[in-house]
């Protein structure tokens, strides 16, 4: 890229017979010599892609896009899913009563509605269903005469009282309150566990149609209606529906995102404020703009075409290549603004502008792929598509922004009035006037005394950073749903629940696997009974469940209840009977041929200690007593799920950082041949990626899916600055300027774009922090801060850094 001094020795043409448009490279005579067929070409491209951007681009999120397939505990739940159908994707609905308790008769005919309901919605897999209406959850009794037991519903239940107390005495049988009844009565709960694929589409499930699907026949039918129905008569007593669950969280997220779009407009008309205020040109203005949104409909066609989907993180995509492309295309303009302002011909400036910055455009481009593409390294899927998506929208930035802007510009270019305006202001700016007087505040950074404070003060920011970063914990910080906002609808019913029931959605199974039959062995029982009890004495497990429990149980039951036998047997037949009893109350506590079973721990919550503590005591016991072909393996429920995510996040989080620097490094290396300059380039994005962490334990955010590209994507996007800026001075320096003089041309050349350019990227951003969707707005909030901050650290910290180590550079 050049600057200033470079900027007057190219040659003013007035007129194109004075001008031989056989000058400039290959690329550049290729692309100018035949301007009409690449607007045709580039206007075509743009309809077929835009066609399939409106007919085939879906919105909607996977399960199993979300978790890490490769890590070592999500194969286990892979390999074993089928026996653990109730521990993966599944959502809990419950219905509570206002007024009034879960004996209600009317409650009881609605509750039964909306089992039925729930029953025949695609999707759900019917035969792991549980609720007061499904004849799979009973209770069992020891009498004088034996074991009794049946449905927990009376199968003669008909409304009336008696049913009604054979149902109080049941419940009270069957040990289901605090898990599938409310502490206190009002409320019931069913669990609907859900199908990998819609077994009539053969499609993975809709979330969102699956969401509305609950809104509708749900919320919209019992709720809303405001009351309890009965033989279609209005009752006394409201319902409320409370739902919580996977599909449910990814239902609501992909609502918020429709108010997201909204955004998009507020970051285009933010931007285009932006570069008007810059250029007072409505042309100019209106084709940065146009080509930011073209490149933004090649994307999203792109996507479609390939066959991906957007979801609730690659939505923010398309945000970040506009914006991206705001930036590089105010570039593009001030370059041929300069150029018509001293009289040359549009066409020609164009040309001239090409020459200059499309090679330090492209590198800036190749930096943010980087970003993005490093993103490939974190072994889950959503993510990984998320830098799919991100790669092409950067990819078709460099034909939207670095060849048919120029093109178009060559055509309708800048006002006259608007460039000589930005060259009297350029000029002003030279004598140290207007936004002259900052330049010329920068340009003291290049003297040892202000260097000396600057790199001072970047030091004291960096190790105070540092230690407040030792504390940037891995996982969530918050209970409920993070990915929301803690008064969501979501985050509301989550908190009923843990409140009201004993037992919380948060499961982390262990699972035990044995030759066929061999989980009924007493050493097998033995082992799983010691785990279980060990889990218990862990801070936030609330209790375990297995098959232990059931066997004991049913033991003692076997000998009159006798306490002394609520014990494990030795008796090989007494162990068969128990599980033969558990397998008819409670089938999810083993697999058909009992070769495994779960041994299932319910954490008060998902935070990251909680889990980092579970997975330590886990894995320990399953190192020292798995023998031979009896194996304990790590993890499946949806905290097992969430704890493996948190240790592919932990691993990726310096491994991403890693490779993002070294291939920032090398393209600033290559850029500018001088390892000393890449020193100067890369210290402020260090500093900034330091301060990002620190404000992440400010502002009580952890390291997870959602926040863990950010630093990436800061880093790629953030060496832009280094490279418009540095890149001048160089040049200038190796014309025989000296450092002072360089880095003033350079930064009134290109310091008032480079200021655009991150005032741009932040406003391009910063919108997101009003999104309904928490982590969003975290992702907002902490790109708008490595943007600024890499501006600022760019302006400040490559004079002063330049001072020390820049001072004399060869020519």
């Amino acid at each position: 890229m050049m600057g200033h001094y470079e900027l007057e020795t190219m040659p003013v043409v007035r007129e194109l017979k004075g001008f031989d448009a056989r000058s400039g490279n290959v690329l550049e005579r290729l692309i100018f010599n035949n301007r009409l067929w690449v607007v045709l070409a580039c206007l075509l491209v743009t309809v077929a892609l835009g066609y399939f951007a409106a007919t085939r681009l879906t919105l909607n999120a996977s399960f199993e896009k979300m978790i890490p397939q490769s890590q070592p505990f999500i194969k286990n739940y892979l390999e074993n899913r089928q026996a653990l159908r109730g521990l993966g994707n599944a959502v809990r609905v419950v219905v509570e009563s206002s007024n009034g308790d879960i004996f209600d008769p009317r409650y009881l005919d609605a509750l039964k509605e909306i089992n039925d309901e729930l029953f025949v919605t695609p999707g759900v897999d019917r035969a792991w269903m549980k609720s007061l209406w499904t004849p799979a959850v009973r209770w069992t009794e020891v009498t004088e005469e034996g074991f009794q037991g049946g449905p927990v519903m009376p199968d003669s239940y008909d409304g009336s009282a008696q049913s009604v107390q054979q149902l109080r005495q049941n419940i009270a049988r069957s040990g289901i309150v605090g898990s599938l009844i409310g502490n206190n009565f009002k409320s019931s709960m069913i669990f609907v566990p859900l199908l990998e694929k819609d077994p009539v589409t053969g499609q993975g499930i809709d979330y969102h149609r699956f969401s509305k699907t609950l809104e509708e026949k749900l919320r919209g039918k019992y709720e809303f209606a405001g009351s309890v129905r009965v033989a279609g008569e209005e009752g006394k007593g409201p319902l409320k529906i409370r739902v919580i669950g996977f599909a449910k969280l990814v239902g609501d997220l992909i609502d918020g995102l429709m108010q997201v779009m909204l955004y998009f407009g507020a970051a285009a008309v933010i931007a285009t404020a932006i570069i008007f205020y810059f250029t007072r040109c409505v042309r100019s203005t209106a084709l940065v703009i146009l080509c930011s949104v073209i490149a933004v409909v090649w994307q999203l066609g792109l996507v479609a075409l390939f066959g991906f989907a957007l979801d609730p993180f690659s939505i923010l995509v398309p945000f970040l290549v506009f914006a991206i492309g705001v930036s590089h295309g105010a570039q593009k303009m001030n370059g041929i603004m300069q150029d018509v302002g001293r009289g040359t011909h549009q066409l020609v400036a164009a040309r001239y502008t090409f020459r200059r910055l499309f090679l330090a455009g492209l590198t800036a481009l190749l930096a943010d792929a980087v970003g993005f593409a490093v993103l490939m390294l974190i072994d889950i899927p959503v993510i990984q598509d998320l830098a799919i998506t991100a790669s092409l929208g950067v990819a078709v930035l460099i034909f939207t922004n670095l060849v048919l802007l120029p093109v178009l510009l060559s055509y309708w270019g800048v006002s006259r009035k608007a460039a000589e305006r930005s060259l009297r202001a350029e000029n002003k700016a030279l004598r140290g006037k207007g936004m002259g007087a900052v330049w010329s505040f920068l340009d003291k950074f290049t003297e040892r005394r202000w260097a000396t404070i600057a790199v001072s003060v970047a030091g004291v920011l960096a190790v105070g950073g540092i230690v407040i970063s030792h504390h940037l914990k891995i996982g969530d910080l918050d209970p409920g749903a993070p990915e929301l906002r803690a008064d969501s609808r979501y985050n509301r019913d989550n908190a009923y629940i843990t409140s009201n029931y004993s037992l919380s959605s948060d499961q982390f199974a262990i699972m035990l696997k044995t030759p066929s039959e061999g989980c009924l062995k007493y050493e097998s029982l033995v082992e799983a009974d010691r785990l279980g009890w060990l889990l218990q004495q862990q801070p936030g497990v609330q209790t375990t469940v297995s098959l232990v429990n059931a066997v004991r149980q049913i033991t003692a039951g076997s000998y009159e209840g006798n306490p002394k036998w609520l014990t494990i047997a030795r008796n090989q037949n007494v162990l068969n009977y128990g599980a033969q009893q558990a397998s008819v109350s409670s089938p999810d506590l083993f697999n058909n041929d009992c070769s495994m079973m779960p041994i299932v721990a319910y954490l008060s919550d998902h935070k990251a200690e909680t889990l980092d503590r579970v997975v330590q005591v886990a894995e320990t016991f399953a190192r020292e007593h798995s023998k031979g072909e009896r194996q304990f393996m790590l993890a499946a429920g949806s905290a097992g799920i969430e704890a493996a995510t948190n240790i592919v996040v932990r691993e990726a989080n310096r491994t991403m950082l890693l490779y993002v620097y070294g291939a920032v490094i090398l393209l600033c290396f290559i850029t500018f041949r001088s390892w000393r300059a890449v020193v100067v380039a890369v210290v402020p994005l260090m500093l900034t990626s330091i301060l990002c962490e620190a404000l992440m334990v400010v502002l009580g955010m952890g390291v997870k899916v959602a926040t863990l590209p950010v630093i990436a994507l800061g880093v790629g996007i953030g060496v832009d600055y280094a490279l418009y800026l540095l890149s001048v001075q160089l040049a200038q320096q190796r014309a025989g300027l000296s450092l002072t003089e360089a880095y003033r041309n350079a930064v009134a050349f290109t310091g008032k774009v480079v200021a655009l350019v991150g005032i741009t990227l932040a406003a391009g951003v910063i919108t997101w922090a009003w999104s309904p969707i928490k982590f969003q707005a975290d992702m907002g909030i902490l790109l708008t801060f490595m943007f600024v901050w890499n501006m600022v650290g760019a302006l400040v910290l490559i004079p002063a850094l330049s001072h020390f180590l820049l001072k004399n550079v060869n020519k």
